[in-house]
């Protein structure tokens, strides 16, 4: 199985279709419920919504996906002798649900193949294909290569500054930035003193990045003053950044509550401020990344 663990839901939606052909004649008994298997519709119809629940367990490499809705609707053509089996799946998950659509409609298709086959051995499951799908959100815009933004990274840390312990989490954002097509170069580090957070912050802010994110210092102690320290600095904040990384971090750490973490704008940059640890700067990069590209583009005036 694909491993989307670092996602989060989203609303997704697919619709899918089976064409089952048979001789018009029995097309017709499918109308008029003549049949030695009655109600071939409605028992098609309740095996496909079933089928499309238990996906994953007929399918190996798929999720178990928490379905919202299910339904599964037919179009006779009788002059044709086609049974047109629509299937429409919706949930609010992780990922798509285009299989679990064409689970339904192609299992409606063969609960209508085993009960019409005693009377015409000429039916046949035609095709199964996805009619559409939506909802998700890539984990990189496809822009970020013809129009890389430029990014710049703030390591606030006592024992980094010192050369006590190596700079971890600063290398890992700038890793994760590059993989999401940012221009950044290489960490600054500071300590946590109030002051050479400002002065480092500002210093950074006057080279105009389209983004600065610092990481350590959001925390309850004592000498964590990133997120005191940047607030003074900003313009204008952007609170709903920081409640989406909170609501995204409680969901795997109960320390995510404890983060005093903020975001906004100082002239054109936007700071983001992150957790310490390489770990919760790799999670908060995943959180931020689906739309990441969209702010920056909306703050350099190119819309919503």
């Amino acid at each position: 199985m694909i491993d989307i663990s670092a996602k989060f839901p989203t609303a997704r939606a697919a619709r899918a279709q089976a064409l089952v052909t048979m001789q018009p004649a029995t097309l017709d008994r499918v109308r008029h419920n003549d049949l030695p298997k009655p109600d071939a519709l409605i028992v098609a119809r309740w095996a496909g919504i079933q089928a499309a629940k238990k996906t994953s367990e007929i399918i190996p490499a798929c999720h178990q996906v928490p379905l919202d809705f299910v339904s599964v609707d037919f179009a006779l053509r009788p002059a044709a002798g086609e049974i047109e089996i629509t299937a429409l799946v919706k949930a609010g998950y992780k990922t798509g649900v285009e299989v679990e659509a064409m689970t339904a409609a192609g299992v409606a298709a063969l609960t209508l193949f085993d009960m019409l086959k005693p009377i015409d051995d000429t039916i046949e499951i035609a095709s199964v294909r996805v009619l559409e799908k939506s909802g998700g959100i890539k984990s990189r815009d496809p822009k970020a290569d013809a129009h890389p933004f430029r990014a710049s990274v703030l390591v606030v840390s006592d024992s980094a500054a010192r050369g006590t312990r190596a700079d971890a989490s600063g290398r890992a954002a700038c890793e994760r930035l590059r993989a999401l097509g940012f221009d950044v170069g290489e960490p600054v580090v500071v300590s946590d003193d109030p002051e050479g957070i400002a002065a480092a912050a500002g210093k950074l802010c006057a080279e105009k990045p389209d983004l600065l994110i610092t990481s350590g210092g959001t925390g309850l102690g004592p000498r964590d003053n990133t997120a005191r320290v940047i607030h003074g600095l900003l313009d204008r904040e952007a609170p709903g950044i920081a409640e989406w990384l909170r609501a995204y971090g409680q969901h795997r750490t109960p320390s995510a509550m404890l983060s005093n973490g903020i975001a906004g704008m100082r002239g054109p940059t936007l700071i983001i401020t992150l957790p310490g640890s390489p770990r919760a700067v790799n999670e908060s990069l995943d959180a931020l990344a689906p739309s990441l590209h969209h702010a920056l583009s909306m703050i350099a005036g190119e819309g919503h």
